[in-house]
């Protein structure tokens, strides 16, 4: 009888087995991949630009705690607080992903978890920008043409990557150009007028940009707005006092997304101004903060103008440049010439001043090469290529 009953409790034993050694969910492996479907393209000091990471457990058991990974490397010519990186799960309040800079990639994982089931998908929401430092302190040194994003995903505490996914970004500016500049003007004369025009060609929305023209301290420039002229204060940089530069458009003005602004200028010569060669120089700058000049920069190419002497008969008439374009219409792609300081869609990495100090060169400083001699606003330029060479 004892034997029937070791069999019976035997029996019942084989039976709840599988209910008493059940383990929990996580000691399973689940199978996880992750799909993100990056954005395109974003702007250099704009504003960020929103994507999706889908995570999916193509497996048979659940996870409670997924994590999504992420690595972006924009190569050396990135400052370490030039990347954004934010995400949502739930709701609409959009939260930050911490990022740390190390050897030129940037790195960060979302600090929630997420539970994911077996045969499950779940899509995050997330924005990635390169602010290129904050409002009203944009960084001027540095730039990228294309950003590598790379997603990872896992489980648990501290797993393995369990699936990875790479895409990459293009990476552009502002471009910013002057339409109809005439090739001569008269010293004590009447103005030449012109069109100034600041293009976004990105996926990124901007805030907080002026456009300035660069001209010589011997000029008044005026704006045209709401049909009438508005005469604007010239700011000048202690490093090249003769250098003034006009804000033209508005200071802190927005741009959309694949949009431009424009405004018809008037520049006056005076009585006082040195007769022969000089320039006019556009540069639209992103978070110019209280040093002027200094921020996310993209410059356009000078346009040369003769200053002649006023006739003992009267003033002479202003005759349209040769080589400015006299269409206020769209611009067309700028050729890649030593005077020309930008494309009329730069990259990331064109759009970029150095920074003054450390061997950099100001914006002003390119400005003053420009007024000095036509074709000489790439010298900035130059610089930064150099730097990052050697980097």
């Amino acid at each position: 009888m004892a034997t029937g009953a070791g069999l019976l409790l035997a029996a019942a034993g084989a039976v709840l087995a599988p209910a008493a050694m059940a383990v929990p969910t996580d000691t399973m492996p689940p199978a996880l991949s992750v799909s993100t479907a990056a954005p395109a393209e974003i702007g250099l000091g704009g504003l960020p630009v929103g994507f999706t990471t889908t995570a999916s457990n193509t497996g048979a058991y659940d996870t409670s705690a997924a994590r999504l990974i992420y690595r972006i490397d924009g190569g050396s010519g990135l400052p370490p607080n030039a990347l954004s990186l934010q995400y949502r799960l739930d709701g609409t309040a959009w939260k930050t992903v911490p990022l740390t800079y190390d050897d030129a990639e940037f790195s960060g994982e979302l600090p929630e978890t997420f539970p994911l089931a077996a045969g499950k998908s779940r899509t995050v929401q997330l924005r990635l920008g390169l602010p290129m430092g904050s409002p009203h302190d944009g960084d001027s040194n540095g730039g990228t043409n294309r950003l590598k994003l790379t997603t990872m995903i896992s489980y648990g505490v501290s797993g393995a990557a369990n699936d990875t996914d790479v895409d990459t970004v293009q990476v552009h500016g502002l471009s910013t150009r002057l339409f109809g500049v005439p090739a001569t003007a008269v010293a004590g004369g009447p103005g030449v007028t012109f069109r100034a025009t600041v293009t976004n060609p990105t996926a990124s929305a901007y805030e907080n940009v002026t456009d300035v023209l660069f001209t010589n301290r011997h000029t008044t420039v005026q704006v045209q707005r709401s049909g009438k002229w508005t005469t604007l204060k010239p700011v000048a940089s202690s490093a090249e006092p003769d250098v003034y530069g006009f804000d033209v458009i508005g200071k802190d003005a927005s741009l959309a997304a694949h949009s431009s602004t424009s405004a018809k200028v008037r520049v006056t010569y005076r009585k006082d101004a040195p007769v022969g060669k000089t320039t006019v120089s556009p540069c639209a700058i992103v978070n110019e903060g209280s040093i002027p000049f200094r921020g996310t920069t993209s410059c356009g190419p000078p346009a040369s103008v003769t200053v002649k002497a006023a006739s003992a008969t009267g003033t002479a008439t202003p005759t349209p440049s040769a080589t400015s374009t006299t269409s206020a219409g769209s611009a067309s792609p700028l050729p890649t010439t030593a005077g020309a300081a930008a494309t009329a869609t730069p990259s990331g990495m064109t759009a970029q001043l150095a920074r003054t100090g450390s061997g950099g060169v100001s914006v002003a400083a390119v400005a003053a090469a420009g007024l000095v001699a036509t074709g000489a606003g790439a010298l900035g330029f130059t610089a930064v290529r150099r730097r990052r060479g050697r980097a």
